[in-house]
């Protein structure tokens, strides 16, 4: 086999694993054969599809050096130093620092070539939910300062990105660390003062108990603000939620929503839920499904619920992984119906749709559409759909 050109680095799980393996195929840039697994293991699912890119990488790259970062990496390090794939670990708190990689850190990073560019303000959890192993492999909560974040949003516009995303593993508890404490809506209102020709600013996941007055108004009115909300909702029944050790109850989630379509009716919801928690009996799933629709959840992630080892959930009375598996399909199939019907709602509107480079785009609320098969990447084109096939509109 003939060595790569440059080093390969595979993803896997959150955007802040997306927007850290960029600057990782930055910074081994000059490598070559080499190729980097960027690990999650946010579920038991996410370790197993993790190993599974192991495999699968080494059998495609028989003869390169292969490495092991991101969540995994440290949560079940033993384990897969211990698969014969695998030739190193870098730990994912060093995941980022060059001299981790044996590389000298470029003066300017190369540049990564995206439509959209991720931009990580914050990393790492101060919370206990009981269910998450994540500060195990992330550590604490820390805040990039502001001079910082807009350093890096003037590299990606530089480099031609035509929307920034905001991620983080906890985004909305960017600035806790800093001094005097800054609120998440300082920082995005800096950002959009900072550069008046960015057009799409989006955020990723939020925990909607910590989004703050400032964040709020900006989400309401701010038209750059790109009207797409994703929260880290977890499930719909208050006494799982407590179980869960969240910090928020079912009725916050209703009327922070309801207060945000009041003054932005587009606002495009999207969350994260979770099926077969333990001790969820049918009654609290009937709450997870209802929210959906209460909500108008139209970007759902379903995870069925695993035990990770060393949390407390894992030592709560357990569903049977049969019931938990068809819950996780019935929201699956609630959440499709509520999508497709507000896809469908989309058809014959005008949509400003940022191109991508596989023929499609996403409009403003994040609905993906398809274009025309001369469209330009990177640039923002008038669609008005005419039909929605497949889940595409077009």
């Amino acid at each position: 086999m003939s060595a790569k050109s440059a080093a390969e680095v595979i993803s896997l799980g959150c955007r802040l694993n997306i927007s850290e393996s960029e600057t990782i195929r930055a910074l081994l840039a000059e490598e070559s054969n080499v190729v980097v697994v960027n690990s999650c293991a946010v579920t038991s699912e996410a370790v197993r599809q993790t190993r599974q890119a192991i495999r699968r990488a080494r059998r495609a790259n028989p003869d390169a050096r292969l490495l092991v970062t991101g969540c995994a990496a440290d949560i079940e390090r033993e384990a897969l130093a211990a698969m014969p794939e695998v030739d190193g670990l870098v730990p994912n708190t060093a995941k980022l620092d060059a001299r981790a990689w044996n590389v000298a850190r470029p003066a300017t990073l190369a540049p990564v070539n995206r439509t959209r560019a991720f931009v990580a303000v914050q990393n790492g959890c101060d919370h206990a939910c009981t269910f998450c192993v994540i500060p195990q492999g992330r550590g604490p909560s820390r805040s990039l300062p502001i001079a910082t974040v807009l350093r890096e949003v003037e590299r990606h516009l530089d480099q031609g990105a035509a929307e920034i995303v905001i991620t983080g593993v906890d985004v909305t508890s960017w600035g806790h660390d800093l001094p005097d404490s800054p609120s998440l809506g300082l920082l995005i209102s800096a950002i959009l003062h900072a550069f008046p020709q960015l057009n799409r600013l989006r955020l990723s996941s939020l925990d909607g108990i910590e989004i703050d007055g400032q964040l709020f108004e900006l989400l309401a009115n701010e038209p750059r603000l790109m009207p797409h909300l994703h929260l880290s909702l977890q499930h719909g029944h208050d006494l799982i939620l407590k179980r869960m050790k969240r910090r928020h109850l079912r009725a916050d989630a209703l009327d922070l929503v309801a207060r945000l379509k009041a003054v932005r009716p587009e606002m495009a919801i999207g969350a994260d839920i979770i099926a077969g928690f333990p001790t969820e009996d049918e009654t609290m799933h009937q709450a997870n499904r209802a929210i959906i629709d209460e909500l108008g959840i139209v970007h759902a992630h379903i995870f069925p619920y695993s035990p990770r080892p060393d949390t407390p959930a894992a030592r709560m009375p357990q569903v049977d992984p049969a019931l938990v598996k068809a819950r996780a399909a019935e929201l699956r199939e609630q959440a499709s119906a509520i999508r497709a019907s507000w896809l469908q709602s989309l058809v014959g509107k005008p949509l400003d749709v940022l191109a991508e480079r596989d023929g499609t785009g996403y409009s403003p609320h994040f609905a993906r559409v398809k274009l025309p098969h001369d469209t330009t990447p990177g640039t923002i084109v008038t669609i008005t759909p005419a039909k929605l096939e497949e889940g595409l509109l077009s």
